[in-house]
């Protein structure tokens, strides 16, 4: 018989070193000692699921061969899957004017054009782009457009995938969008509001690591990574921006979220086109 030690839901400091290193080896994610009550609630219900009755046994866990699904689990608990339609609106306004100005007519020539939500959460942001692209034009789906929404949560990009929303969720979309871009729908529960066929087709959701190699094989002329970065310390952050400037096209644009800046943009090859927004130095 193994002798297991003592229920107890308490994280203590050695397990929580584990799983900070272990967070960050796996994600980039940065876990202070003041989160210890917040990370300790997010990962209560991963010992439960596992039947697991302490967090020692939960980081052997882990950190064992056996356990390398349940890191996925684990980054996908203490990940903050909070989004919301047409977050800070001015991006969408920027977007918009590069669409008209540079995007469309590339677009009504025969050209491709690319647009990456990376850290797409649930999908709000994915799908904000694809209404804001269809306001312009409604026949821009005719067009070789195509926007990448990725997410290191699989659950979440599940989720996205599926395009179904609770009442509560479609708070930020204007009425006259909701109308034109979604079917309303009324459970047993709740009411839900699906993206309809023309919003989805824009979109393809992929589970992807920020940190991991990049399967794009060719230039993003738009490039959405807001509220991402900020869980990242600097030394993460300062390998992400030549990644970014390496995968976007030269008149392309990368929005960041409202407490994120590049620190010295120029020496990365960017400079600022707007708050929180770059372009890139050509």
């Amino acid at each position: 018989m193994i002798n297991r030690p003592n229920s107890n839901s308490e994280i203590d400091p050695k397990s929580f070193d584990t799983i900070a290193k272990l967070a960050y080896r796996e994600s980039g994610l940065i876990l202070a000692v003041e989160k210890t009550s917040m990370i300790q609630s997010r990962l209560r219900h991963r010992l439960k699921e596992l039947e697991l009755p302490n967090f020692e046994l939960y980081t052997d866990y882990v950190c064992s061969e056996q356990g390398s699904v349940e890191r996925k689990h684990m980054i996908s608990a203490l990940t903050t899957n909070v989004s919301h339609f047409f977050r800070e609106q001015h991006h969408f306004d920027i977007l918009q004017k590069q669409v008209r100005e540079t995007l469309l007519p590339r677009l009504q020539a025969g050209d491709k054009v690319r647009i990456w939500s990376a850290g797409c959460s649930n999908g709000q942001e994915a799908l904000s782009i694809a209404m804001s692209l269809l306001e312009i034009s409604s026949d821009i789906e005719k067009l070789d457009v195509k926007i990448l929404a990725t997410d290191i949560d699989g659950e979440v990009v599940r989720f996205a995938t599926n395009a179904l929303y609770p009442e509560r969720f479609v708070s930020g979309v204007p009425s006259m969008l909701l109308d034109k871009y979604f079917t309303e729908e009324l459970t047993k529960t709740e009411r839900v509001y699906l993206a309809k066929a023309n919003l989805r087709s824009l979109i393809s959701f992929k589970e992807l690591n920020l940190l991991a190699n990049w399967p794009m094989n060719r230039k993003m002329d738009i490039i959405f990574c807001r509220n991402v970065v900020i869980y990242f310390d600097q030394k993460t952050q300062n390998d992400l921006w030549p990644r970014f400037r390496q995968l976007i096209d030269d008149e392309g644009l990368l929005f960041l979220g409202h407490s994120e800046r590049i620190p010295e943009p120029e020496k990365v090859g960017f400079q600022t086109s707007g708050p929180t927004a770059y372009k890139p130095i050509c």
